[in-house]
């Protein structure tokens, strides 16, 4: 056992886990950070964006020395069949306004930079190293287990992701279940930046974030996205794991149709593979957030559940470092009180739901539920372009007044089911 003890150790080296120590660190909190990776990043493969608003307020001015891509100046969206689209594009100096902003970032790059700032604050950093099991002792985790060693803190901060293994072993939190989450597969093509900004019409550093419903994933629950680096693409598709198999394609197969599909293949012309990889996200909103904090631990990031799926929108990294953040300002005020019980630990759930991360889960809690609909994934995005098709197609024949090309391709839904989607996705959202 090591004779050393911790004020906190905290397991994983991704944003939220990093962010912690460098509040703590920059405390002078004796704290130690281990992450299971040859290298913080290395096992996060998200294709990624980031909303600065929460970095900001804990290292400000980051994005002039962080790794980070390009700043999102237009958001796009397309529904689409296996061989139509209809696009909508929203273009506006607000979205990169101090504040509103927000980056594409690569998580091997970026997170390897976060965890070294805290490094640099004082954390003490390991990587390479498995956690095997959490100590608990007089029905408290007191510190961690890797291998034969043995290492104590007054609290141990748990953010290992998603399909958190440390938290369900010691009861910390229940077993994931495949409704709760999604199978994210990405790729990434390098391109010039000359051809990146003519293609999808930037300038300068300028970025595009873009997402994609119904024939990526073959009708099923999910989507694929599009995000523009300074000399690559990140691309992929997000596949609710419940819901695999329903549609009788692989992942791979889907993934490849997707950027088969006549929109998606000129855009990745000419790139050339440079990484093929697969993430579990966490998708089921507040219902899968557990008990945040005990006896001796805190609970934060994709290990807490903290990620929000709106469809037009996907957020996590903003929500894991503000838990970060928050996790640490509870070791803080326990330390200068000495308690680090179960009922002073709970003042970082009081933080969490004082702040946006709870409020905004809260808010957008019936989200999952909705998002269950196939009619989402595969009878709109039908109904949008067979509008489109009818009102731009002129093929020599007398063209229908616009009520009835409308009102046609309605019924093909069902005017029931769109009151009823409507009314349903309006209180969700």
């Amino acid at each position: 056992m090591s004779e050393e003890k911790f004020d906190a150790i905290i397991v994983g080296g991704g944003v939220a886990g990093s962010t912690a120590a460098y509040v703590l660190a920059k405390e002078g909190l004796n704290v130690l950070i281990i992450e299971r990776g040859n290298y913080s990043g290395s096992k996060n493969v998200t294709g990624g964006r980031l909303y600065t608003h929460s970095l900001e307020k804990i290292i400000p001015g980051f994005a002039e020395e962080a790794p980070v891509e390009r700043k999102v100046a237009k958001e796009r969206i397309s529904m689409m069949t296996n061989d139509s689209a209809m696009t909508v594009e929203y273009a506006s100096s607000c979205l990169g306004k101090q504040g509103h902003d927000s980056y594409v970032v690569l998580r091997g790059k970026f997170d390897r930079w976060l965890f070294g700032k805290a490094e640099e604050a004082g954390a003490m950093a390991a990587s390479g190293i498995r956690v095997d099991e959490l100590i608990v002792r007089d029905g408290r985790i007191s510190g961690i287990r890797c291998g034969d060693d043995e290492m104590e803190a007054d609290v141990v901060i748990l953010a290992d992701g998603v399909n958190s293994l440390l938290a369900e072993n010691t009861g910390l939190k229940k077993r994931i279940i495949p409704s709760q989450v999604s199978i994210g597969v990405k790729e990434t093509y390098a391109l010039s930046s000359q051809v990146i900004e003519e293609r999808f019409g930037l300038t300068g550093n300028e970025g595009l974030s873009w997402l994609f419903a119904g024939a990526p994933t073959d009708g099923i629950a999910g989507g694929g996205f599009l995000y523009t680096n300074m000399d690559s693409i990140s691309i992929g598709i997000v596949v609710g794991l419940g819901h695999i198999g329903e549609n009788n394609k692989t992942v791979t197969e889907m993934i490849n149709a997707f950027e088969s599909h006549p929109l998606v293949a000129p855009l990745i012309r000419d790139g050339k593979l440079v990484e093929y990889s697969g993430h579990v996200v966490p998708e089921a909103g507040l219902s899968m957030v557990p008990q945040l904090s005990g006896n001796g631990y805190l609970i934060c990031g994709d290990a807490a559940g903290l990620c929000i799926n709106v469809g037009y929108m996907v957020r996590g990294m903003d929500l894991a470092i503000t838990s970060g953040a928050l996790a640490a300002k509870t070791v803080i005020d326990a330390k200068n009180t000495g308690d680090y019980s179960e009922t002073k630990l709970k003042y970082y759930d009081q933080l969490l739901a004082d702040s946006y991360v709870m409020k905004d889960l809260k808010t957008y809690k019936g989200i999952p539920d909705f998002m269950e609909n196939p009619r989402i994934f595969n009878d709109y995005p039908k109904m949008i372009t067979d509008i489109m098709g009818e009102m731009f197609v002129v093929d020599g024949n007398p063209s229908k007044p616009m009520h009835k090309i409308v009102k046609n391709n309605l019924k093909s839904v069902g005017f029931m089911n769109l009151i009823k989607d409507a009314l349903k996705g309006a209180v969700s959202l």
